[in-house]
């Protein structure tokens, strides 16, 4: 068995004895259609959600901020960790994924909790600063690589002592550790660890990760003043 496949099967085996052998329904249709939608298949595993819900759990989140909603799969896991009072604000750059989203979300019962905006995130955050909404208890980025940086600045600014953020898909494929690579993407990640490790309001760790996502990895910050 190659070593990707290896990964495949223990992720296989660790979400039969974790998350169950009979599949949520609401989850497997948001990969249904958003698959039937066009939508990349690159939507989070559902290890992977059940860890972005658990610590969403952990941290008693009210509001949550997502930053890259694709068809709304990780928007349901986190959605789930909320109380019925919750907030969950996605922001999604393509109509089309957002449209698949929604409809995720609704089918999911979350449709009241949740709210997807359409646009650049980088005009959609500054709106939504400006409404001055509660600081999020968790910000989950998960969009465009090459604006990583940005994003972190944001999550910054929405949110306060003791929240946590998530950057997704931090390894680029071993490339972040290549300082000859030039990549938008590989760029805009380094400058978000950068900020990640060097910044006075954050703590932060990185861990790499294989699985169904093949080799990947995410790193994670806590706001500490």
């Amino acid at each position: 068995m190659s070593e990707a496949r290896l990964w495949h099967a223990v992720d296989e085996y660790f979400t039969g004895r974790l998350l169950g052998d009979d599949p949520d329904e609401a989850l497997a249709a948001a990969l249904r259609d958003s698959d039937a939608a066009g939508l990349p298949a690159i939507a989070v595993s559902p290890l992977q959600g059940k860890l972005l819900q658990l610590l969403a759990q952990l941290q008693g989140a009210r509001t949550i901020l997502e930053i890259g909603t694709l068809g709304g799969y990780s928007t349901i896991w986190l959605g789930r960790a909320l109380p019925a009072d919750g907030r969950l604000v996605s922001l999604e750059y393509d109509p089309r994924h957002a449209e698949v989203a929604v409809r995720n979300l609704a089918r999911a019962g979350l449709g009241e909790r949740t709210e997807v905006r359409v646009g650049p995130a980088l005009e959609s955050l500054p709106k939504l600063a400006h409404e001055q909404p509660p600081p999020f208890d968790l910000v989950f980025i998960d969009a465009d690589k090459a604006n990583n940086p940005h994003y972190v600045e944001w999550a910054l600014r929405l949110t306060a002592a003791g929240s946590l953020i998530v950057l997704d898909n931090v390894v680029r494929g071993g490339r972040v550790a290549d300082p000859a690579n030039d990549d938008p993407d590989v760029v805009g990640t380094r400058a978000a660890l950068e900020l990640f490790g060097t910044h006075p309001r954050l703590s932060a760790t990185a861990l790499q990760t294989v699985g169904d996502k093949d080799y990947d990895g995410f790193a994670l910050a806590r706001v500490v003043a």
